[in-house]
């Protein structure tokens, strides 16, 4: 899979990078977090939420929202899903990594997606970008044989389990996709379409149409 780097043009669509913070600290203490044989996400890290950059982050970048810091660690080279927010999500990669995103604006009215549409993007060691409400994404690939170890950033709630009640894939089926966004919703603020092959949990809207891409594939 054609792989560009974040500073490429053609990420302006999907985000920016974040050049006016200092996450110098939040990477020196991500690296004693643990990398899995698979992948591990924590939305919310004591430890990581005590640091400096934490009221930064909420002040330079939230406008003063309520945040979590969290991190992604593991190994995995394969798509899976894609999901999006309804906000602004902040990775800083400790190693490089890999971010397979694709934009909201392509997803069709019955909110399945090609993901041949997908493009995939370096994250150098030390970076961190911006990825824009309207991009789709996942869990990062990792580059080298060690893994990968991002930190997540979002607003204060996000990815938590939901408590309310909302409308199942199978009460909203139209065709091949489902006439109901709401039925996605997986978790606070975090909509999903999956992949039939992605390993995703039984019930889940699966609407990738085409290939499970794979970082190591062309």
């Amino acid at each position: 899979m054609k792989v560009l780097k974040v500073t490429d043009p053609a990420f302006r669509k999907y985000g920016r990078v974040v050049e006016n913070v200092d996450f110098a600290g939040l990477v020196e203490e991500l690296k004693r977090t643990p990398i899995p044989s698979d992948v591990v996400y924590e939305p919310s890290v004591e430890v990581l939420e005590a640091l400096p950059v934490m009221e930064e982050l909420s002040r330079v970048i939230y406008g003063e929202m309520p945040i979590q810091i969290g991190y992604c660690n593991g190994h995995n080279v394969m798509l899976n899903a894609l999901e999006y927010h309804r906000d602004s999500e902040i990775n800083v990669a400790v190693r490089d990594a890999v971010l397979m995103l694709g934009l909201l604006t392509d997803v069709e009215e019955d909110h399945t997606y090609d993901t041949s549409r997908a493009e995939a993007f370096l994250v150098p060691a030390g970076t961190a970008v911006e990825v824009y409400a309207t991009t789709l994404h996942y869990a990062p690939c990792h580059v080298e044989e060690g893994g990968f170890q991002v930190a997540v950033v979002l607003p204060r709630g996000t990815n938590y389990p939901l408590k309310g009640e909302h409308r199942k894939v199978s009460e909203a089926v139209s065709g091949r996709g489902i006439s109901d966004e709401d039925a996605m919703l997986t978790a606070v603020n975090k909509w999903l379409i999956g992949h039939a092959e992605g390993g995703l949990p039984e019930g889940s809207f699966l609407g990738l149409k085409g290939k499970n891409l794979c970082l190591t594939e062309d």
